[in-house]
């Protein structure tokens, strides 16, 4: 009886150690937990081939970014604008410059019996042609009207257009115009006959206005009358001239253009001292040089010739004294007049293009004056064509 009972309880601690080592084996069940021991693995992902074969892709991608030599992109961006090719290329081996301008207003563009250009446009023309070419008359003025001027443009007939022309949005966007800095602030006025009575436009209502088609003046024009709630009736013509002439012999009881306009053919009128311009400004009318998009050193090319005779007036530098500066000691006039640095260069210009400038045409103000200044009919007064030193809005970046 007690073996028997010694046989049961020898099997009872049997099937007790059996269920204990059952659990042994279930221990390296955490086995399982070993990934994550090997989770850490992930780490290894880095020494798979593919993460090397992406470090060398980018070295890929680097020979590229050296194929554009970037020792001269500091200069001026070769990439963005070459200096072999393009209309500055084109215009020098060609030899001159082919400027679009009026032929018909005084004071900006216009020819004399001689056949000669003369006005404040027609010198930014010839101040183009002295940067490029050291030479001011290496410029061929071509007459446009305001119908013809953006085809001008846009079909290459001319390389620049510098005729009283306004920078506006859809100009510089649906046309496909670069403009250059503003070169003459204007805003639309209103000439009419002093025996008339017509002290402002709500006396016109139900005039007949004399306007140039093709032009803002035209829709700013309708876009006045329209606001004051006036009735008027626009008499069109394609030509600045014709325009003119058809309000001068009474077809028209106004004639409307950009103030400096209106000023300038108040000259021409068989009387002037029948005529007045109105106190009214009917617009913003910020006139600038422009070419065609597309060709970046270009548009800075004339952009920065523009700049030169701002920049020039603030520094006092003028054609008659500009040779006293050549020896300055000044850094800022040294770059500015191409005695040292190479900041023409970038833009595809002689590095003395500014000098060039001055020498041959003149800073803003001798230009201003020469053309509307006190000595000339016009006799405008600078107004927000004043450098911002004396309060007008003319002001030039650095160059540097």
């Amino acid at each position: 009886m007690k073996r028997q009972m010694l046989v049961l309880l020898v099997a009872a601690l049997a099937m007790i150690l059996a269920a204990c080592g059952g659990q042994q084996p279930q221990a390296p069940a955490a086995e399982p937990a070993a990934p994550a021991t090997e989770a850490p693995a992930a780490p290894e992902a880095p020494e798979t081939p593919d993460t090397p074969e992406a470090t060398e892709e980018p070295e890929a991608t680097e020979e590229p970014a050296e194929v554009p030599t970037a020792e001269p992109a500091p200069a001026g961006g070769e990439m963005a604008q070459p200096v072999t090719g393009g209309m500055l290329q084109t215009i020098i081996s060609r030899g001159n410059l082919i400027c679009g301008a009026n032929q018909v207003l005084p004071g900006f563009g216009n020819v004399d019996a001689a056949g000669e250009f003369s006005g404040f446009d027609v010198d930014f023309c010839r101040a183009v042609a002295a940067a490029i070419f050291d030479d001011p008359t290496s410029v061929e003025f071509r007459p446009l009207t305001a119908a013809e001027r953006f085809t001008a443009v846009q079909t290459g007939e001319v390389d620049v257009l510098i005729r009283n022309t306004t920078h506006t949005l859809s100009r510089d966007g649906a046309v496909g115009l670069d403009f250059s800095p503003i070169t003459f602030y204007d805003g639309q006025g209103m000439m009419v006959r002093i025996a008339d009575g017509i002290d402002s436009l709500e006396d016109m209502a139900g005039a007949r206005i004399c306007v140039q088609t093709g032009t803002t003046t035209e829709l700013n024009l309708a876009d006045n009358f329209r606001a004051r709630g006036l009735d008027f009736e626009a008499v069109v013509f394609q030509d600045a001239d014709a325009t003119f002439a058809a309000y001068d012999t009474g077809q028209c009881d106004g004639f409307t253009t950009d103030k400096s306009g209106l000023v300038s053919y108040q000259t021409k009128a068989n009387d002037p001292s029948e005529h007045k311009i109105l106190d009214v400004t009917m617009s913003k009318e910020p006139l600038a040089p422009s070419v065609l998009q597309g060709d970046a050193q270009w548009a800075d090319a004339v952009r920065w010739i523009v700049f030169a005779t701002i920049e020039a007036e603030e520094l006092g530098i003028t054609s008659e004294n500009i040779d006293t500066f050549m020896d300055s000691d000044e850094p800022t006039i040294r770059r500015f007049l191409g005695i040292e640095g190479d900041l023409g260069e970038g833009i595809g210009l002689p590095n003395d293009f500014a000098a060039r400038v001055i020498r041959h045409v003149g800073n803003y103000e001798e230009i201003y004056n020469r053309n509307l200044g006190p000595d000339t009919p016009f006799n405008l007064p600078r107004g927000q064509n004043a450098l911002y030193t004396d309060g007008g809005l003319l002001y030039s970046p650095p160059f540097r």
